[in-house]
């Protein structure tokens, strides 16, 4: 097996902006590219998204593009010296006077946690590196106790782990930055704060289904609705930041298999993601943990592994992507590895005949001796996301009438695909099939494949058909 099955996320940023540094991060093994709307202006983003499409007809190839919205940034104003030191034991008040800050107290302008909080609970401070437990609460002042302590400076975030908190996942930036993105043509949306299933609800009304939506999992209170979530949601990121900001770190591995098993459950695809490769923002070499990390999450079977700070702002962003790469790679060539998707694979609830069709493929994968690839006809792309959903081993060709789906199923696991106006005609299907899978080297003579279609072609939910052949 010779094709990366997982797929790579690079965030792109003042270190990867240019077209010649994305030509770069596409030849290391980047599918899907991630633009983060908590920085930069529209026309960097615009800069952007024209570079990375004008790349993809470059290499005749079709890359996704990720709008990750900021979301509700709850923070502390500022103080009169930048900065301060609490210390463990004292007491420290957040208020809403419009006063600088000091070692006693500074401004919290966000009403909404006032409201939501009681008495006991803690809040954490700069990325829960300082924790408070509140000993009382105002409808304009908290007062706490410093359980840990250490420097806090201008602007830091505050996050509120007890609680969901009364606020919508969609601010009237993300709604301008929504309205930009959408007009743009990306292909996917990632929501942040998304606490509730009607935060994705809301998302879906402004939406559409201009583009697919991937929801955030960062907030403990989202781990209580995680299945309606996932129902609502086209795809979701394990954001294992803020996770471990709010939830015990210890708890962070198993909520990440979990969530990654829920979504390959129902089909979804599923990104894990921070601080993978963290070390190579400075260093042009992982520690043995990260690549640990990393191997993990595919073993797993994520569709996708993502990289941040590493490909934004890093020293060595082609490096890191080459690195994830070949540890992708590695871990692929174990055998432990198809063991183990094929002992987590989840029976589908759906009992129509497209999702018949697409089980009983990994069944033909075991009977076969060397399948190399399963090819799907897909308008929509769901018979694509059926394919990819059995965790099969091989890659998937998907073969789509549509630009827009070819663009988003480049997040899939396993799944590449080509565009092409040639599906009406039955008769011509598998060998016209077999003759894509050559040019694009997905396949050679010999080669068993795998071909997945509905009859009629080109008529969206017909998957009705399935037929093993060699490549001659």
């Amino acid at each position: 097996m010779h094709t990366q099955l997982t797929k790579i996320v690079a965030t792109i940023g003042p270190a990867t902006s240019s077209i010649e540094r994305i030509r770069a991060l596409a030849k290391a093994g980047v599918s899907v590219f991630r633009m983060n709307f908590s920085h930069g202006d529209y026309q960097t983003h615009q800069n952007t998204y024209n570079a990375i499409r004008s790349v993809a007809k470059e290499n005749h190839t079709y890359y996704s593009i990720l709008a990750d919205m900021q979301g509700p940034k709850l923070r502390v104003s500022d103080f009169k010296e930048g900065k301060v030191t609490l210390k463990t034991g004292k007491s420290f008040t957040l208020d809403m006077k419009k006063e600088l800050g000091d070692e006693t107290r500074v401004g919290l302008f966000h009403p909404e946690i006032y409201k939501a909080v009681q008495k006991g609970m803690i809040l954490l401070l700069n990325d829960g590196l300082i924790r408070l437990k509140i000993k009382s609460v105002t409808d304009d002042c908290i007062e706490t106790s410093v359980l840990v302590g250490g420097e806090l400076s201008n602007h830091k975030g505050v996050n509120v782990p007890d609680v969901a908190l009364p606020i919508a996942a969609l601010t009237a930036k993300d709604k301008k930055d929504l309205d930009f993105a959408l007009n743009l043509g990306v292909d996917w949306i990632c929501l942040s704060f998304v606490q509730k299933p009607e935060d994705v609800v809301q998302a879906r009304s402004i939406i559409k289904n201009r583009a697919g939506i991937i929801v955030k999992i960062e907030k403990p209170a989202a781990l209580n609705h995680l299945d309606e979530i996932i129902d609502l949601t086209d795809a979701v990121m394990v954001a294992r930041g803020d996770l471990g900001v709010e939830c015990p770190l210890e708890t962070v591995p198993a909520l990440q298999r979990n969530i990654v098993l829920a979504c390959r459950e129902k089909g979804k695809p599923v990104i894990v993601a921070t601080q993978m490769l963290e070390s190579m923002i400075k260093s042009p070499s992982p520690t043995r943990a990260e690549v640990s990390d990393v191997s993990t999450a595919v073993y797993e079977g994520a569709d996708c592994v993502m990289l941040s700070a590493e490909t934004a702002v890093g020293e060595y962003p082609i490096e890191a992507v080459k690195m994830m790469h070949k540890i992708i790679m590695s871990t692929q060539k174990d055998d432990a590895y198809h063991a183990y998707l094929e002992a987590s694979a989840q029976p589908s609830n759906d009992k129509s005949i497209s999702s018949a069709i697409t089980s009983s493929m990994r069944q033909m994968v075991k009977s076969l001796k060397h399948p190399d690839c399963v090819i799907t006809f897909s308008v929509s792309g769901k018979t694509a996301l059926r394919a990819a959903k059995e965790r099969l081993g091989i890659p998937i060709l998907n073969l789509t009438v549509s630009e827009k789906v070819a663009n988003q199923m480049a997040l899939v696991w396993g799944v590449r695909s080509i565009v092409t106006d040639s599906l009406k005609e039955l008769i011509m299907a598998p060998s016209f099939a077999l003759k894509i899978a050559k040019e694009t080297k997905m396949a050679k003579v010999g080669d068993e494949v795998i071909i997945s279609a509905g009859i009629p072609f080109g008529t969206q939910g017909s998957t009705n058909v399935i037929h093993i052949t060699k490549v001659e």
